[in-house]
């Protein structure tokens, strides 16, 4: 209970424009918002630029939050990954399935299994589209239907990406796995 005063206390603070609230927020959050910038943008880089990006958009649009409604947590993961989806438009980092396969296949980092962080890099390699529907589906837990909205696409083609995606992501693997046995 002393925890969540203490947030809404510093999420006050905040929104009055308190300079040292809003450094203490962003080392709150800043691992939770990047790790989702990691899941929709392909580089380290472009994942940091969303993290920024994003920030700049919760200081600006912190006033509107009411934390009654939702968790803070929930509400700035939202924005990164509207400003990520946005960046990936903006950008046009769109790429196309051929391109996708001429892309060196990752490694796993151990011998004898596939871990998290193989499988997290499978999906970075997604073609965007794909990688798109998939954290929003699998991982965000947004239905078809949302995710077209967001995207602005029809919601049968977000579920043909997320087929397609997982599709790809087994074909990765099955390789990995071969490769594996081969060594």
């Amino acid at each position: 209970m002393k925890e969540k005063e203490e947030l809404l206390g510093l999420i006050a603070e905040v929104k009055k424009g308190d300079p040292i609230a809003q450094r203490d927020l962003v080392y709150l959050y800043s691992d939770y918002l990047y790790a989702i910038s990691l899941r929709y943008m392909s580089d380290d880089e472009n994942a940091k630029d969303v993290l920024q990006d994003s920030f700049i958009k919760i200081f600006k649009s912190i006033r509107n939050f009411d934390p009654v409604k939702g968790a803070i947590k929930s509400w700035m993961g939202k924005i990164v990954i509207n400003t990520a989806l946005k960046a990936i438009d903006k950008r046009k980092l769109r790429n196309s399935f051929t391109e996708y396969f001429n892309n060196p296949i990752v490694a796993p980092s151990s011998e004898s299994e596939l871990n998290a962080s193989d499988l997290f890099e499978i999906i970075r390699e997604l073609p965007d589209g794909y990688r798109q529907v998939f954290n929003l589906y699998e991982v965000e837990g947004y239905s078809h239907k949302e995710i077209a909205a967001m995207l602005g696409i029809k919601e049968v083609s977000s579920r043909s990406n997320l087929t397609r995606a997982k599709a790809i992501l087994r074909q990765r693997i099955a390789l990995l796995n071969q490769q594996e046995s081969l060594a």
